[in-house]
């Protein structure tokens, strides 16, 4: 009896083998190019201009955009582009973001700081291009394959993300060492033809979209009800409470993705084909391998403890930093911090990604992971807009030290939270103990 069962179970390896495994290789690749070059990668590019630090790490905030995507998100899942409507809806939208990311790099590369307030707009533009690029994509994920094959889908994006971070961090850095920013920029700009071409070859996933009668009934249903959904399932308060924590758990870790992180490198002696090795290629793959452990962690003790242990070690290791001030290019102490620091977010990483997932409806998995995706990222953003202001006002370490005392509330959430909800462990849907 056990035989045929066992010869129907779909095997691991002919998903990895299927045409849309790879497709989303490259389109992971394509969502990831645009992220640093608008935040990380351009604070490098701003320092070296002689801009001040507070603008600066303005300036790098325009990945902001990426936490407000839900906002158009229903456009983008309705609306098919008549320009390119022989792509279809996914990668009709698809194509146009590209197009826009590869547009507005070379614009910023023609432009130049010289220029702020146009380049500060083209700037905004890539971002939320890349933006759009993230919710076409995630919609072709689910859209191109059955819930068996989306392991493989999943492992080959983030994959294709992360060559792309290593593409626009790294290499960006080291070729910034032998070339002026602009030229980095349009060979930035150039790589996204990759990617395109990909999506050209690509096939439009079979699904027949039943469209609302009006603009009100699709965003009461793209929009509206997923939130009344939660608030039905978790309740007034404590909705109220879980989306608090959910606002405040990384903000630690989002403090220090924008542009503040570039010059203090750069402030502390460091070159920038020494910071892209460490930092942009050995700190990827050891973040790679501080996600592994937590997927472990949450297969062997759930979500809930994982999540909280990996929140203080966030916490703990914004304060590393504190080691490199002063450390004039001392590349072991660098080394050592981006160790402890990229482990300890890689770890948090995969504990945020498992809470989320076990929040949602399936009925409204794609939209309400959207939101709560974009809600994590908020505050953390946020303080990176100040961010300059803050260490040109007391110093980088305080400003390390904030970050990590910010997590005290989460904490304190978390303990609130912990017997009023009821997750499932293994990544099932969430539920309530009401009344408590």
């Amino acid at each position: 009896m056990s035989s045929p069962a066992k010869a129907r179970k779909p095997s691991a390896w002919k998903a990895f083998a299927e045409p849309s495994a790879w497709t989303m290789f490259f389109f992971g690749f394509a969502s990831g190019l645009p992220f640093l070059l608008v935040a990380g990668t351009l604070a490098y590019w701003l320092r070296e201009d002689g801009l001040e630090l507070k603008d600066i790490t303005m300036i790098a905030s325009a990945g902001m955009a990426y936490s407000f995507k839900f906002l158009w998100a229903p456009l983008v899942d309705r609306w098919r582009l008549p320009l390119f409507g022989r792509l279809g809806q996914r990668r009709g939208w698809l194509l146009l973001a590209q197009l826009v990311v590869m547009g507005g790099l070379f614009a910023m590369a023609g432009v130049g700081t010289a220029t702020l307030p146009l380049f500060i707009g083209l700037t905004l533009t890539v971002a939320v291009a890349g933006a759009t690029l993230d919710i076409a994509v995630d919609a072709y994920r689910i859209e191109i394959a059955p819930v068996e094959s989306q392991g493989a889908l999943v492992a080959t994006y983030s994959l294709g993300y992360r060559m792309a971070l290593i593409v626009t961090g790294a290499l960006a850095l080291v070729l910034a060492d032998h070339a002026v920013w602009p030229n980095v920029y349009r060979v930035m700009a150039c790589v996204m033809l990759i990617p395109i071409i990909a999506n050209l070859m690509a096939r439009e996933p079979d699904v027949i979209r039943i469209r609302a009668q009006n603009w009100a009934a699709a965003m009461r249903e793209g929009v509206v009800e997923p939130f009344a959904d939660f608030f039905r399932r978790f309740g007034g308060r404590v909705g109220l409470g879980v989306l608090a924590f959910i606002l405040l758990f990384k903000i630690s870790d989002q403090a220090l993705v924008g542009g503040i992180i570039g010059p203090f490198y750069l402030d502390q002696g460091f070159t920038k084909t020494q910071i892209a090795a460490v930092s942009k290629i050995y700190g990827i793959w050891v973040g790679i391998g501080g996600a592994f452990v937590g997927g472990l962690a949450v297969a062997r003790w759930g979500v809930n403890w994982t999540l909280l242990t990996a929140i203080v070690l966030g916490a703990v290791s914004n304060l590393l930093y504190l080691l490199l001030i002063g450390a004039n290019g001392d590349v072991g102490m660098l080394t050592l911090v981006i160790s402890g620091e990229n482990l300890a977010q890689g770890f948090l990483g995969t504990a945020a990604v498992a809470y989320l997932s076990a929040l949602v409806n399936q009925r409204y998995t794609a939209t309400q992971y959207a939101l709560f995706s974009s809600m994590i990222t908020l505050p953390g953003k946020v303080l990176g807009f100040y961010s300059g202001r803050i260490v040109e006002a007391v110093g980088y370490a305080p400003y390390f030290v904030l970050t990590a005392v910010l997590v005290v509330p989460a904490v304190m959430l978390f303990l609130w939270l912990r017997p009023k909800v009821r997750l499932g462990e293994d990544g099932g849907a969430s539920q309530v103990e009401k009344g408590r």
